[in-house]
């Protein structure tokens, strides 16, 4: 738990604080407002003082160390105002209004979390602990400001990071980034994807009605541009988190390396299965995949990447403790398009009839192929290349033979 802060209110001095290892949901920015300082300056014509505000230094003395200190320096705020127009009675004033700010970097996408529907929570936390919660002007912006007395103010910070611990464990928050093996990279495959797709929409889309009523629609198809293997699903849900996954990503490449054992490795697509549901009521329809030459140094590899990431603190506990499965998926109806009359959808009880795809393409040769790299992909954003957005790669070695 975030422990509450407490002011020893003394001019440019150094305030240290011991909080939870959870300090990875925020980091923490202070400023005190009310005192003297030259350089301040009055932001527009709004009449209203913008405080800058200075990034804590977080250090932690291991992964696994139980906490973190916080060193936070304190900030001065200066209020200058004008008279009545006369640059002459320009004069820089000081009150002291005992009010304390806290800025916290608990990620953009979790503000709405924090808000509430229709600012429910937000006015729950305000009214509750007597802060005011100001929030980013920009929904790409992750900083959230606190402004009260410092025991008000350690109150709301402390009920903030437990509503984010609790969001986070659930599918509310849904993963942001993922380490992927892409797939997309060869023309070949892509083009039987495409031709998947279109043999069973039908390119001039003279069967719309059937479909409808099998539960097959364009938007659950795979992107052919976003083809790829999964090995872990990530929540880094602020800069930090994703910094500190880029950190983790990067210093296992010697080890992975050492896993493959310095040759390629190739897969082979064949067929299709169901993860979900039944052939009649199915959710996702993958083609199971064959590692050339055997499965044990890639899984061996996937199992580095786990243990990295999970002894930095950025993978959940259900998502440690799964058995990985490769597979290509193909078409999973939790990313179908929905319209906006459809207000009793039932996400658990999407489906889609997959008796004829089974028929025609269940035992389909989708080709053998090298896998050329390793990602760190960022989810719903895309390079030029239409992949997920890459955060950081490195090559794995190369397959002569593979295509």
């Amino acid at each position: 738990m975030l422990t509450l802060f407490r002011v020893e209110a003394a001019l440019n001095s150094t305030i240290a604080y011991r909080i939870s290892k959870s300090v990875t949901y925020f980091q923490v920015h202070q400023s005190f407002k009310g005192y003297l300082c030259s350089g301040y300056k009055m932001v527009g014509g709004d009449n209203v003082w913008r405080p800058k505000w200075r990034t804590a230094s977080v250090q932690a003395s291991s992964a696994e160390d139980v906490g973190v200190n916080v060193e936070v320096k304190s900030q001065v705020q200066v209020h200058e105002a004008s008279s009545s127009g006369a640059e002459s009675n320009t004069r820089k004033m000081a009150t002291s209004t005992g009010k304390h700010s806290v800025t916290l970097e608990v990620g953009s996408s979790l503000m709405r979390f924090i808000k509430g529907k229709w600012g429910s929570t937000q006015a729950k936390i305000e009214q509750e602990t007597g802060v005011r919660l100001i929030f980013p002007s920009s929904r790409s912006e992750d900083s959230l400001i606190i402004e009260g007395t410092p025991d008000n103010v350690g109150k709301a910070s402390e009920r903030i990071q437990l509503l984010i611990e609790e969001v986070v464990k659930t599918p509310a928050l849904d993963y942001s980034h993922f380490i992927s093996l892409p797939l997309a990279l060869h023309p070949p495959l892509i083009d039987k994807l495409i031709n998947f797709k279109n043999s069973i929409l039908g390119i001039n889309d003279e069967n719309t009605s059937t479909l409808s009523e099998l539960g097959i629609d364009k938007s659950i198809f795979i992107n052919p541009k976003t083809f790829h293997l999964t090995v872990l699903m990530l929540k880094l849900w602020n800069k930090e988190r994703v910094s500190a996954a880029v950190k983790i990503f990067k210093e296992i490449e010697a080890e992975i390396m050492d896993a493959l054992d310095g040759r390629p490795v190739a897969i082979k697509l064949n067929g299709l299965e169901l993860m979900k549901g039944s052939v009649e009521k199915a959710r996702v329809l993958y083609a199971p995949v064959e590692v050339i030459g055997g499965e044990e140094r890639l899984l061996h590899a996937c199992k580095i990447i786990t243990d990295a990431f999970k002894k930095g603190g950025l993978v959940l506990e259900r998502d440690a403790n799964h058995t990985l499965k490769l597979h290509a998926t193909l078409m999973n109806t939790r990313q179908r398009k929905r319209k906006y009359d459809t207000k009793k959808f039932n996400s658990f009880n999407d489906s889609f009839d997959a008796r004829g795809i089974m028929e025609q393409y269940g035992s389909e040769e989708w080709g053998e192929y090298a896998i050329p790299e390793l990602h760190l992909s960022q989810r719903f954003v895309y390079d030029e290349n239409g992949y997920y957005h890459c955060c950081a790669s490195f090559p794995l070695p190369k397959n002569t033979q593979a295509d």
